[in-house]
């Protein structure tokens, strides 16, 4: 949800235990809205997606092809989870082969706007700030805001955003939890953001930190490898994150004026409903590294 919406791969594995077009989309043609897939070796059309590939249960690295993971391009690994699941029935509706392309979280809207991926499907927040950027297709997943602290502490039974009051906190850069909800803590002690949500996990599991604000399904998966961890959830309540309905709403991006890709994304993600997306999310939450 990283601003919605970073990496329990290979990177938060380790903490735990111890970015060239469809000839994108369009390449050029694309900011005229046209969609000229490009093709493979095969003559096959191929979409170029971009994620993190380190965003457990968005997306992940992983060594071997398990669960029906994507190989990323220029990489002996491979990606999977909740956006490589959406990645793929996308391209195999639309009869396009699937490229996963990793790049860092900062760099997934200019990759867009130059034309190097078609799309990014990487648990984006449509946010009217990024819609200045870029276009986004409906929403994919509808995620909401929780807070992640350690067992005993004296926040663990915090029942409103107003009980966490004074807390040290962080989460990651350029997301809504960073710079939407931690300023709404009274009196907190905002600390720079991380680059990675495997960062700001480390931070809060070494104890330099109080808590993390950040979305469920990203807490959910920290749960697993941190047992440690408790998930304060105060949606519902009148004590809850103020956030809108765009900071939770999640989408895929594409550079602006790619009217075709766009559409043909949206009559995809339109055979699925709320419910589907929430059991899909579930699959890749039981799959996530650590998750055995």
């Amino acid at each position: 949800m990283k601003k919605t919406m970073k990496k329990i791969a290979s990177a938060f594995l380790a903490a735990a235990l111890a970015a060239a077009s469809l000839t994108a989309c369009g390449g050029g043609n694309s900011a005229a809205g046209t969609s000229a897939a490009g093709e493979n070796a095969d003559g096959k059309k191929v979409l170029k997606v971009a994620m993190e590939c380190s965003y457990a249960p968005y997306n992940w690295t992983q060594p071997t092809d398990a669960n029906g993971a994507v190989p990323i391009s220029g990489s002996s690994d491979f990606a999977y989870g909740y956006d490589v699941m959406i990645a793929k029935k996308v391209a195999d509706q639309l009869g396009y082969e699937l490229e996963i392309v990793k790049l860092d979280w900062d760099s997934l809207v200019p990759a867009v706007q130059a034309g190097t991926v078609d799309c990014v499907i990487a648990g984006q927040s449509i946010t009217s700030d990024r819609l200045q950027s870029v276009d986004f297709t409906d929403p994919y997943y509808y995620a909401t805001i929780v807070t992640l602290v350690k067992a005993g502490s004296k926040y663990e039974n915090a029942k409103s955003v107003a009980d966490l009051a004074g807390a040290v906190s962080t989460s990651q850069i350029n997301t809504i939890w960073y710079d939407g909800c931690l300023p709404q803590i009274p009196d907190g002690d905002i600390q720079p953001a991380h680059e990675s949500v495997p960062a700001m996990l480390v931070a809060l599991s070494s104890g330099r930190i109080d808590l993390v604000v950040t979305d469920k399904p990203t807490g959910q998966a920290a749960l697993i490898a941190y047992p440690d961890f408790r998930l304060l959830d105060f949606t519902g309540t009148e004590g809850e994150f103020q956030v809108s309905e765009e900071d939770i709403n999640i989408g895929v991006s594409l550079k602006k004026g790619n009217t075709e890709l766009k559409e043909a994304i949206n009559g995809v993600l339109s055979e699925m409903n709320e419910t589907d997306f929430d059991k899909m999310m579930e699959d890749a939450i039981a799959v996530q590294p650590l998750s055995n």
